[in-house]
Formats: C-alpha cells, structure tokens, sequence
C-alpha cells in the first residue's frame, strides 16, 4: 500500500570558486591516501557545510551518520516523466528503501508517494503515471549511487525543525558517468518555511547557492547527455488567433493531465479541477469553430463530453453532500428529529463508493487514453482554418457570439413559467454562462481587460443559476432521503422541511435573475469588445 509525504525543500551546491578548492584539496588528499587511507583523502576532498547552530530558531544540530543509497530511475523512452518534473525511482539503503514517485505541487514543494521494495513497479504507482506514460514502457535509464549524510536541526525545545543531508552523488548512465556534491534542507512537518529562507543566507556568507536543478534526476540527465524533450510553453507563439487558440488549449491539456493523479489519490478538489479543464477544452473547440476545423474536433469534442459525464457523477455527490449537511446545520436540533445525519452518511457512502468507482474506471480505460492521444495529436497537428492566421483581436467575435446565445437561453427561460421546464431551460442557460465564460477567459491574454470584464459578467450569471440548480437538484434528493427514512421507520420531517426550503430559496434566485441579467448586460456593454 502506498503512503504520501509532502517535501518542501531546498536544494543547495558550492559556487564554482569552492569547487576549485575543493578539487586542490581532492588532489592533496590523493597524495596522502597512500600513507592515511583513502577515507581522509575523501574527507578532505569534501566541501564543509557551515555550522547552522543559531540560524534562525536551530538551536542544535545533531548527526544522524552516514547511509549509502542506491537508486535507478525509470521512465519511458522519450523521458515523458522527467520532461514533466516527475521522478520514479526504486531506492535500496538508508531508512525509506522502496518505490518512491515525486510529483511536483510548487516550486520547491512536492509530493512523494511511497510503496514498500519491490522487483517490479507497483500497480499503484504505475497508475499514477498513466496520464504521462500512456503506453509506453518504464524502464531504467539512469543509476544514482550516493553517500547521504543526515543531520537533524533541531528547535530550542529538541523539536526536529528539518533536516540537512550532504550528499555525495555518482550518475551513471550506460557508459556516461558524473558526479558532484549537493546538499538538500527539508522541513519538519508543520516547520515555518521561513527557516529556508534563513539557512539560504547563511550559506551564501560560505560559498553556497540555491541549485539551478530542479531534482539529482534532471541535473544527472543533463549532465549525462540525455535532458528530457522541453515541453511547449503556454505563451502564444505569435499574435494570431490561431496561436492564442492553441495556447489556451495547451494549458487546458496540461491541467487534465496533472489532475489525473490527484483524482486517483483522492485529493480534495481534483475531481473538480480535472472536471473543468475537461469542460474548457470542449468549450473551447465548439466556440472556436471558425480556427480549428470542426470535421477534426468534434469528434474530440464528443469525447471530452463523455469524460466530463463519467468525472461529473463523483463531482456532483461532493457538492451536494455539502450542500445537504449546511442545510442540515442550519436547521435547530428539534426540527431535525431521528438520526438525520446518520441517514445522509449511509445515503452518501453507498453513492460514493459508486461514482467513485466510476471515475476511476474512466481513468483506467482505454478510451481515456486514446481521448489524451487524440488532444496531444490535435495540438501537434491543428486542423487551422484561414480564419486563424487573422489578428488575435479577431477572438471577441467568437466571445460576443457566445454572449449572443447566452442571451437567447435567458430569454428562453425567462418566458416560461415556473416549474419543470423552466428549470431544465435554466440548466441551459447555465452552462450557455459557462461557455461563455470561458470564451471570454480565453480571449482574455490577447484583448485584457474588456475581456476579463465580458468573463466576469458571465461568471455573475452563472453563479446564480448554479445555486438555482443546486437547489433542483438536492430537492430530488431531499424526496429520495424522506422516502428512505419513512421506509426505515424513521421521521420524514427534516427532510420535507428542507425540501420545501429549497423551494422557497429557488423561487427567489428566479426573482433576482432578471435583475443580475440587467446587471451583466451593463457590464458586457462597458466591455466595449467588438
């Protein structure tokens, strides 16, 4: 079974002036091998580390001694890993032998996710990768053999605040070898990042700097010949439509994937994230009709629709157990009689472990895959209309046509009467609002701020018809839950309370529409996009 720990660390080397007497010193350590050992000459070859006692709040430092590690590095022929900041390694030596993945989360923080020592590469951790590696093996490509040594910084009161290890590293890679000497800080749990900061002064005054290398990985690939492929920026290349359009979809591509390993951990939020760069990318390509050729994206479109249904289910559990349980709150003890909260947590078990399961079969299949193959193909081969050599400027038409049948979905729903259909036809409305949000959002880089303020009127709109439908549908689940409970002999109450509450709270969002419509039309009409 796999576990995780958060990293944030800081990575540290000698300036180039350091390294040259410490290569005098390597040599003067030669000569004196034969008559002292080889380990003195070693010894005196190593750069020092300064003393950080008194750094900031270190009040001691403690030696944890000296471990040899051993660790190959697996990716994929074309270095997919690597090229995105990730790293896989099977380590043996030191305390936390076995399968370690880093996946980067900021600059200087990462994710390591462990599984215990293995021959091969544990499911759990394969899965993980999927998203980068797709079809392609993972094999070894590189080996880092190093001599760790470890110390503790501690607090005024003993505490570990983090630890320092020097590490002397060899990388080897067929018949390419290098080898240099870093050192890594890495905080305690719950230590103040500010000590960082702290010891990157202090080593400054001894001749250390901050790495340019983002992980040993990178820095042994480089050096070895063998960098990962750069991946392309999310810069426009010119002034174009078309490269706006393409850069935009870039970003979108690149945020599916990083959420697909957070949406197999678990992690808060993922499913929704992944969710809505799925969303985007569709959006974009049916707003966009005009720059890249439809007979080619549509059938991506259909099944970035799919994905979006399959991740949706779990998605839309979340935010209605959360809806339910403040509603819940809201109400006094007496108005919720029997065990109401009991019945939500078994209601939201049972439906989780299902959408769940769902999401991450979707994730497991091959026609994800083949969905990543075929966006990755479209970005390195765009099907470009005449339209998308056009200046850039060009983009608040396709923005303004959204707004146009924004307007067209309230009008819509504003003519019909209360009920059923009203409801359905506010459902369009809304996601009318979300498209034309992100038409404005991703208009936003070549037109600024009229844009941003198209995007921010259509975000107002689609907030309110998101509660509105928020609301239909936790009262198909309120009459769901009352039903259950009356089944079980339970009080039905709460939940008719809740429901008719709902009621009353949609009624009013309708009310205040036309209101926040006017408002949104005003806005529009400053954003003065033509």
């Amino acid at each position: 079974m796999a576990d995780t720990q958060r990293e944030i660390e800081r990575k540290f080397e000698f300036t180039g002036g350091h390294g040259k007497r410490a290569k005098r010193a390597g040599k003067q350590g030669g000569k004196q091998a034969g008559k002292q050992g080889g380990e003195k000459a070693r010894a005196a070859a190593r750069p020092r580390v300064p003393d950080l006692t008194g750094t900031a709040a270190i009040a001691a430092v403690r030696d944890r001694g000296t471990a040899r590690l051993d660790a190959v590095y697996y990716d994929t022929p074309g270095l997919a890993l690597a090229a995105d900041g990730l790293t896989l390694r099977r380590r043996t030596g030191g305390q936390d032998a076995g399968w370690h993945l880093k996946l980067p989360v900021a600059p200087g923080v990462r994710d390591e996710v462990r599984a215990p020592l293995s021959d091969t590469l544990p499911p759990e951790l394969a899965a993980l990768v999927r998203s980068r590696t797709r079809r392609a093996a993972l094999e070894p490509r590189i080996r880092l053999r190093s001599e760790r040594r470890t110390e503790d910084l501690l607090g005024a009161d003993g505490g570990l605040l983090a630890q320092l290890c020097t590490d002397s590293v060899r990388a080897e890679r067929g018949s390419a070898a290098t080898a240099w000497t870093e050192i890594e800080v890495e905080l305690a749990d719950g230590a103040d990042p500010a000590l960082l900061d702290a010891v990157t002064d202090r080593f400054a005054e001894a001749g250390l700097r901050v790495s340019d290398a983002p992980s040993k990985l990178a820095r042994a690939l480089a050096a070895t010949g063998a960098p990962p492929p750069a991946r392309p920026g999310h810069a426009p290349a010119d002034r174009t439509a078309g490269a706006h359009v393409l850069a935009y979809l870039r970003r979108q591509r690149d945020a599916l994937v990083a959420q697909d390993p957070a949406v197999r951990r678990d992690l808060p939020d993922s499913v929704h994230q992944m969710r809505v760069a799925t969303r985007r990318l569709r959006s974009a390509l049916a707003t966009h009709r005009k720059v890249l050729d439809r007979a080619a994206t549509d059938p991506v479109r259909d099944e970035l629709r799919w994905l979006g249904a399959e991740l949706g289910a779990d998605r839309d559990r979340e935010v209605l157990l959360e809806l339910l349980r403040t509603r819940l709150g809201e109400l006094p003890p007496d108005l919720r009689p029997g065990p109401v909260r009991d019945r939500l947590r078994a209601w939201n078990s049972l439906r989780r472990k299902r959408t769940r399961r769902r999401a991450v079969a979707a994730l497991d299949s091959d026609r994800y895959l083949a969905l990543l193959d075929s966006v990755d193909a479209l970005l390195a081969r765009p099907p470009l209309r005449p339209a998308a050599s056009r200046p850039a400027r060009q983009l608040s038409k396709a923005a303004l046509r959204d707004w146009d049948r924004l307007a067209d979905r309230i009008a819509e729903a504003l003519g019909l009467d209360p009920g059923e259909e009203r409801d359905r036809a506010l459902h369009e409305a809304r996601k009318a609002a979300k498209r034309a949000r992100y038409a404005a959002e991703a208009a936003a880089p070549a037109l600024g701020k009229p844009a941003r303020r198209l995007a921010k009127a259509a975000k107002s709109v689609q907030n309110l018809l998101g509660e509105h439908r928020d609301g239909v549908v936790a009262r198909e689940a309120l009459l769901g839950l009352g039903a259950q409970a009356a089944d079980a002999g339970e009080s039905a109450f709460a939940w008719g309370l809740l429901h008719g509450r709902e009621e009353g709270r949609s009624a009013r969002l309708e009310d205040r529409l036309p209101a926040v419509w006017a408002e949104a039309q005003a806005r529009r009409s400053k954003a003065a996009l033509k």
